[in-house]
């Protein structure tokens, strides 16, 4: 692996890392300008238009987000390059991660255009990790290839539980608990990327 390899790989993965800090820290901080918020009957995205100081924080969080997650998939392609299949997924991922940003610069009042990349983001970024899972699991790298798997499955399985169940009359919920499932994969691929840069100085 080149020094330009290896220093980018690193900066991806700081990226993976930072990329959910960053994002729900804003969410929240929205949350906190905002107490009308009801996290059963209001989108996250209800954040994003007309709530003041709450906006702008919840915008540029999912923007300057969306751009973190942007360098964290470039180093999956990286992270994945003997795989094929890997490099697939990664790419599916990139658009994710464009989708993200663009709910950022499209808020809610935008439309049809924000309902479009908000479902997008949702429907993707699971997509994406069980084809990435799928590549672990033929790299013999099983751990991680359950693990993507499980939270791929988990990000999926809160829609299924709103449109059947339901947590409520909004989405807030399940967009949460979907984004929490990703953030959690960010960060450990996050470490890992970190970690195979470094071994290949040794």
């Amino acid at each position: 692996m080149s020094s330009k390899t290896e220093a980018w790989l690193k900066i991806s993965g700081v990226s993976g890392i930072l990329t959910p800090i960053v994002a729900f820290t804003c969410i929240f901080l929205a949350i906190a300008f905002y107490p009308q918020f009801s996290w059963t009957e209001n989108a996250l995205s209800d954040l994003g238009f007309g709530k003041g100081v709450s906006t702008i924080v919840f915008n540029s969080g999912l923007v300057t987000g969306g751009i973190l997650a942007l360098l964290f998939a470039s180093g999956l392609l990286v992270f994945l390059r003997d795989n094929v299949l890997g490099r697939i997924g990664a790419f599916i991922f990139v658009l994710a991660t464009l989708a993200l940003t663009a709910i950022g610069i499209f808020p809610e009042n935008v439309k049809p255009m924000h309902y479009y990349v908000s479902v997008a983001f949702f429907v993707i970024s699971p997509i994406s990790m069980l084809v990435i899972s799928t590549a672990f699991l033929f790299g013999a790298k099983v751990k991680m290839g359950v693990f993507t798997f499980l939270v791929a499955i988990t990000a999926a399985v809160v829609w299924i539980i709103q449109w059947t169940i339901g947590f409520g009359s909004n989405v807030a919920i399940p967009e949460t608990l979907s984004a929490l499932s990703a953030s959690m994969w960010a960060i450990v691929l996050g470490f890992k990327m970190l970690k195979e840069a470094s071994h290949s100085n040794k």
